[in-house]
């Protein structure tokens, strides 16, 4: 396959060379767009002996402009990677700027376009760049990292460049839509609604991001995918077989009916209780008590879907949203669940993460736990989807 590697201005441009030797290595064509802040970084030299191509860095160049212009430079390659992707080019491609030849081939581009943004974390974290992220996103864009660490400037959070072999499995699943062709996938999603009353519901702050960013990466392997979803005001991922349930019961119920599956992954906040709900609104009357409210337990989803039979799928995937001892409570429940692996977060008020449009994920398996940093939730679902390719492979 043809890409079209923009390196743009940033200290992490030096990473664009290793990711360069690995695409060439794995057989595909690399053709290199240098900005003049990138040029400050990398030498167009350097980046043409790695790509074995011209690089392209000038958009009044006649002589480049006569060759190739930069109309067919945007749309000659099969995917358009912006490593690094600073805060200014992101800036521009979200509000269309087309002030040099980068952003001009990003502008101009009909092809799909993936960013691997690096920043100083405060710049990363300011209300314009989460603006223009979210801009990105809605028109397909696809964003691999930033991860969190130490930077250059000797901060720490999130806006480090995605390591290079991360960027190159990014890259490889746009190529490998179909590594989950035939396989069935179920996944559940949103937050669970038990009635009290007509009116009036027990609830949680699940905002079903995660899990339709989960069933997205999924469709976008291949795989046939069930979405069991409570209710939510994020837009359900095209292709999908839809569910929408409002209560556990029912999320139970299509769970079931939607087997047999090769994997299950359950990333609903279900929730533990419901109570008999009253036929009619519940009235406050004046001079007397509250009506009590007696709480039974809702069915186990995940300890029943993962009980051993024919029916059982293959990877049982569960969440676990906790709130402290994260990684030892999610090692105890993927054993008492009967689960195979567990995605456990911290969902304190203080992170953020419930509702939010970040993840800081632990994979539990019985190998042991992974910690992935603070990541988009969009990047958390692909780097799963993945895994879970791998394991059904």
């Amino acid at each position: 396959m043809n890409i079209l590697l923009i390196v743009s201005g940033g200290i992490a441009a030096f990473k664009a060379l290793e990711l360069v030797r690995l695409l060439r290595k794995a057989g595909h064509g690399v053709t290199g767009v240098l900005t003049a802040g990138g040029a400050h970084f990398v030498t167009p030299l350097s980046l043409q002996a790695l790509t074995e191509t011209r690089v392209y860095s000038d958009l009044f160049s006649l002589t480049d402009e006569s060759e190739m212009g930069h109309i067919q430079l945007s749309r000659a390659a099969d995917l358009v990677v912006v490593a690094p992707a600073s805060a200014d080019i992101l800036s521009s491609m979200a509000t269309g700027r087309a002030h040099d030849l980068a952003t001009t081939l990003l502008l101009a581009t009909d092809k799909p376009v993936l960013a691997a943004p690096a920043m100083n974390v405060r710049m990363w974290l300011h209300p314009a760049t989460v603006a223009n992220v979210a801009t990105l996103r809605s028109r397909g864009v696809s964003l691999v990292g930033p991860d969190e660490g130490v930077m250059a400037c000797h901060e720490f959070g999130p806006g480090r460049l995605a390591e290079p072999p991360a960027i190159f499995a990014a890259i490889e699943a746009f190529f490998a839509p179909g590594r989950m062709a035939g396989k069935h996938v179920l996944v559940t999603s949103g937050p669970t609604h038990e009635p009290i009353d007509p009116v009036r519901y027990i609830a949680n702050r699940s905002s079903g991001r995660q899990g339709t960013a989960i069933a997205a990466a999924l469709l976008r392997l291949g795989a046939r995918v069930t979405l069991v979803s409570g209710p939510t005001s994020q837009e359900l991922p095209a292709g999908a077989s839809i569910r929408r349930v409002e209560t556990a019961a029912e999320m139970l119920a299509a769970c079931q009916a939607a087997l047999p599956a090769d994997a299950a992954v359950f990333a609903a906040a279900v929730a533990d209780w419901h109570v008999d709900a009253a036929a009619q609104k519940l009235k406050k009357q004046p001079g007397a008590a509250p009506p009590s409210l007696v709480l039974h337990q809702n069915p186990d989803i995940l300890a029943t879907i993962s009980e051993p039979g024919p029916r059982r799928p293959r990877l049982v995937v569960g969440f676990a949203a906790e709130t402290e001892n994260v990684a030892a409570n999610a090692s105890a429940k993927r054993l008492r669940k009967g689960c195979d692996w567990i995605v456990a977060n911290d969902v304190s008020p203080a992170t953020g993460i419930m509702a939010g449009e970040a993840n800081q994920v632990h994979l539990v398996t019985a190998e042991g736990e992974e910690d992935w940093p603070m990541l988009p939730k969009t990047e958390v679902a692909a780097r799963l989807a993945a895994r879970i390719a791998e394991a059904l492979a």
